[in-house]
């Protein structure tokens, strides 16, 4: 049987092949739904899902219908059981397995984008022995996948939409701001968790005002 974890008001099922869900991370899925009363209607994405629980969270709070996008087949797995077991979600959970640059028709659009990509640098891997490679390695200077989600998070994200993206740190979503630049978005703010991570809202550049109520 495999292992589960309290996240918000889910039962999250995981097992060694995907990454542990932490239950801090729920602050990414409330930082979301507060975003969400005040942006236009439609579903929202989530990128590099891993178990889903950041997503379905998500979509339980706010009612919208989702889709969970991640490379592992595991992952994808763990993520369309855990939306079945959710029936408290009464929305429509889509779970696509492949590329985050693959998966998505180009026309897709989304009002709400979610992102918790791998952020450790490979040389700081066997700090984490215990988490899958595939879940946590960012590359050389840990942003290789982040880039590739707010690119990917730019080019479907609905006018007037927002995006929360994790990281691991202030100085992580210090370094993406260019990046964010050239994806068309710009960071609104960073709130780090109680030291174990950052959230990044980010919005078209473009865009005046705040989706904050």
């Amino acid at each position: 049987m495999a292992p589960s974890v309290e996240i918000g008001a889910l039962t999250v099922d995981y097992d060694t092949t995907v990454l542990e869900p932490r239950p801090w991370t729920a602050a990414q899925a409330r930082w979301a739904a507060e975003i969400a009363s005040s942006l236009p209607p439609g579903p929202l994405l989530e990128l590099c899902t891993g178990a889903g629980h950041i997503g379905l969270l998500t979509a339980l709070l706010t009612g919208r219908d989702a889709v969970l996008v991640d490379a592992s087949p595991a992952a994808c797995r763990f993520a369309q059981q855990n939306a079945d077991q959710v029936r408290a979600v009464d929305s429509a959970v889509d779970v696509r397995l492949g590329l985050m640059d693959e998966v998505l028709d180009d026309d897709e659009l989304f009002p709400l984008v979610l992102a918790d990509p791998p952020y450790v640098p490979t040389a700081d891997l066997p700090t984490f022995p215990e988490d899958p490679r595939l879940a946590i390695d960012g590359g050389s200077d840990g942003l290789e996948l982040v880039r590739t989600c707010l690119s990917v998070g730019g080019r479907h994200l609905a006018p007037g939409g927002a995006m929360v993206l994790q990281v691991r740190d202030a100085q992580q979503a210090t370094r993406l701001a260019g990046d964010a630049a050239g994806a068309g978005l710009g960071v609104r703010e960073v709130s780090v968790v109680a030291s174990r991570g950052a959230l990044v809202l980010l919005m078209s550049a473009g865009t005046s005002g705040s989706p904050i109520p």
